[in-house]
């Protein structure tokens, strides 16, 4: 039987919900704080594009960030911290206090080849079947995945009417299921797939490019897996056909994921701010039904993050993270248009 991942990575549903120390509430203090920073930075006239780390001063709230940030790389993988004020506050005043607060977390890369940086996921009607589907501008359900970064942050502005929910699994516990009950599998999982780039590829390079799921390197298992990604690879009539057995290690490692013994399920706040660290978790999201006045339709703000803290990863992941040591600058879609920060309706935020 192949080597199991050992460490609080791996984990199951009951034990995140017998032990909640992945969840944080800011104390008033800290939500004072943080709202102090925000009072600060607008009277200095900062903005966006011009925001450092020392704009936006929080000499307790970044101690609880960084321990978030060792959390989801040494611990369980997932941090939820809630109780952020939103009452009373515009979009743009909320949108300058998450990047100020990611700034002292990591660095935002861009999430397309727009060159967002701070991305809007809502419902714009976007079909994630299609080619360039992504996920974020739709409101159909999400399938496990992982996204092509070290950590997803995302700040719930507004929930939907209905569903929504957020998911998330240990890839470790899913792992060593497979290596349990199909080690056949795994091996197989630990082998190159071919992938297409969902029309994000850099400019002059091929549409599809082959990368493993399973990666191990300096004593650690990483995992990126975008199933769609994957089917969307066989519209390609040069890329070989998925076999029998890579279909079954697909299929077992979607239904290990979505059996509710190796997932937590849990509904967003306005105000929360979720941390997932994409190497060693999977996330998903149910379906949602938006209420019908645009100003409460389901509204979250994402943010794609290089963390200091980082793990080295595998050679065989050069593809999407460019530099494979811990700690650098890396993943995410080359940009086109340069590092902007855009709404999801391609308007630029000032």
């Amino acid at each position: 039987m192949p080597e199991l991942i050992q460490g609080p990575a791996n984990w199951r549903g009951a034990d995140l919900f017998a032990n909640l120390d992945w969840v944080h509430q800011f104390s008033e203090a800290e939500i004072e704080e943080i709202e102090t920073a925000l009072h600060s930075a607008k009277v200095q006239g900062r903005t966006l594009e011009t925001l450092t780390r020392d704009d936006f001063s929080l000499p307790t709230v970044t101690q609880r960030l960084a321990y978030a940030r060792d959390f989801i790389e040494n611990g369980r993988g997932l941090y939820q911290l809630r109780g952020i004020r939103i009452d009373g506050y515009s979009k743009t005043d909320l949108r300058l206090l998450y990047w100020g607060l990611g700034r002292h977390i990591g660095t935002a890369i861009s999430q397309s080849k727009d060159g967002d940086i701070l991305g809007d996921v809502r419902n714009v009607g976007v079909d994630i079947s299609s080619p360039q589907g992504r996920g974020y501008k739709s409101n159909q359900r999400l399938n496990f995945h992982t996204d092509s970064s070290d950590v997803v942050c995302l700040f719930v502005l507004r929930v939907a009417q209905e569903g929504g929910l957020s998911k998330v699994a240990s890839t470790a516990a899913i792992h060593n299921e497979i290596a349990r009950t199909r080690p056949d599998l795994l091996e197989v999982l630990y082998q190159p797939f071919y992938w297409s780039w969902n029309q994000q590829e850099p400019p002059g390079q091929l549409p599809h490019y082959q990368q493993p799921i399973f990666t191990r390197h300096d004593g650690r298992v990483s995992a990126r897996y975008i199933r769609g990604h994957i089917t969307n690879g066989q519209r390609f009539p040069e890329v070989p056909r998925l076999n029998e057995k890579q279909i079954e290690a697909l299929d077992l490692l979607d239904a290990t994921a979505n059996d509710e013994r190796f997932h937590v399920t849990y509904e967003f706040k306005p105000g929360d701010l979720q941390l997932v660290n994409n190497h060693v978790c999977m996330h998903a999201r149910t379906a949602f039904q938006d209420y019908p006045e645009h100003d409460r339709r389901r509204h979250l703000l994402r943010m794609w993050l290089s963390v200091p803290n980082s793990r080295p990863l595998s050679p065989a992941l050069h593809t999407i993270y460019q530099d494979q040591r811990g700690g650098t600058v890396r993943g995410g879609f080359p940009s086109r248009t340069g590092r902007h920060i855009y709404e999801s309706t391609g308007a630029l935020v000032d």
